[in-house]
């Protein structure tokens, strides 16, 4: 549902958030339950998201526990999301390698396959619950700080005076852009293609499917609205040397015969979009009042679906630290965080993607070899579940 009347900006808040997407609904979250002043900005009008994110890991279930202990919020999600136990790693059709959640330590032995709406959508209704909401449309245009604060301006003039700002507006931060903080690293020659089907898929919607290949790497995952039998909904993620702008029905069917053959049939494609995927952590997350969260402090390839949950957890970290007043704890305990979850995911496109046939024969003899020593299907199940950054 659109909003049709724009909540009003006060004029003064504690802190002032840019971007309200699941990073910046789960910093505000957490501080109206802290009972600290806010205001939530957004530049999308209400219902405007395309939904990028499909997957919600174990140790971010975990903090949704924390921000509603009465567990009803996590119920929510998981109610409208598919359960996966299970990644299964291929080399086009031929199965590698297994990595299993199921075992985990955690009340969330699972990957929760979810549309990025949803999680909003579940993070919105309890930020209600608590009293708050999101401002918008806003565009916030310019940012200013001096010793007292910082004043944020607006794209139709309303001006915001807020103790801190935080950042949480993606790859293209104006709040990081106004910081002065670097946004080290580079860009992924090839294209992403996110398109979700109806399909029938072999495999079933029991598992998320990595598809290795010299062609590029794939991602295959159920959605709800599925059936238990191979028939339903599911999202395909695909790096493409260079992907047309609006990918159709022909094109998708086209990447899913070439690179899981006699596997998949497409029925139905209900929407598909191309986008282009850096590697980049800002070297600081703070400079005085002005503070990074979520994409604006780092993005990365999306294998293994890392992003939305690392932002996710950097809005909670950094909720606690305005909270307790340790700003600076903040980022010496979040960004060596997304150091580790840049440098694994691009470990992963690489490894998936290279056009070395020595190396694919070599990666493709050792993963089945190295699946079946336990601790080490364990050691990566836990770092994709992100248990390790609790």
């Amino acid at each position: 549902m659109t909003s049709t009347v724009a909540l009003p900006i006060p004029a003064r808040t504690e802190v002032a958030i840019v971007g309200a997407g699941p990073t910046g609904l789960a910093l505000a979250v957490t501080l109206a339950g802290a009972g600290i002043d806010f205001v939530l900005l957004d530049r999308q009008a209400e219902g405007a998201n395309t939904s990028r994110a499909a997957v919600v890991h174990a140790r971010t279930l975990e903090v949704l526990d924390e921000l509603d202990p009465s567990g009803a919020l996590t119920a929510d999600l998981v109610g409208r999301g598919v359960p996966v136990s299970r990644f299964r790693i291929r080399d086009g059709a031929r199965p590698l390698a297994a990595v299993d959640f199921d075992h985990l330590p955690t009340a969330h032995p699972y990957a929760l396959m979810v549309p990025q709406y949803e999680t909003e959508a579940v993070l919105l209704r309890r930020l209600r619950a608590l009293g708050g909401d999101v401002h918008r449309p806003y565009e916030v245009t310019g940012v200013v700080q001096d010793a007292d604060g910082a004043t944020l301006t607006t794209a139709t003039g309303e001006t915001l005076r807020a103790a801190h700002v935080v950042g949480a507006d993606g790859m293209h931060s104006a709040v990081r852009t106004a910081a002065g903080i670097a946004f080290e690293g580079s860009a992924y020659a090839e294209s992403f293609v996110l398109a979700d089907v109806t399909m029938d898929w072999a495999p079933g919607p029991s598992e998320v499917s990595l598809v290795f290949g010299a062609a590029g790497l794939m991602v295959i995952a159920p959605l709800p609205g599925g059936t238990a039998s191979a028939s339903g909904r599911y999202r395909i993620v695909a790096t493409v040397a260079e992907a047309p702008a609006e990918p159709d029905l022909a094109f998708v069917r086209g990447l899913l015969d070439e690179r899981v053959p006699g596997r998949a049939a497409v029925r139905e494609l209900v929407w598909s979009s191309r986008f282009r995927i850096h590697h980049r952590v800002a070297d600081r997350y703070r400079a005085g009042r002005l503070l990074l969260a979520g994409d604006a402090a780092h993005v990365h390839s999306p294998a293994g679906g890392q992003g939305m949950n690392t932002g996710i957890q950097d809005g909670y970290a950094l909720g606690r630290a305005l909270a307790g007043g340790d700003l600076d704890g903040y980022e010496a305990a979040r960004r060596p965080v997304a150091l580790r979850v840049v440098a694994l995911t691009d470990r992963m496109t690489r490894v998936a993607t290279t056009r070395n046939r020595a190396l694919r024969a070599v990666r493709n003899t050792l993963l089945p070899v190295l699946a079946r020593i336990p601790a080490l299907r364990t050691r990566l199940a836990t770092e994709l579940a992100e248990l390790n950054y609790r």
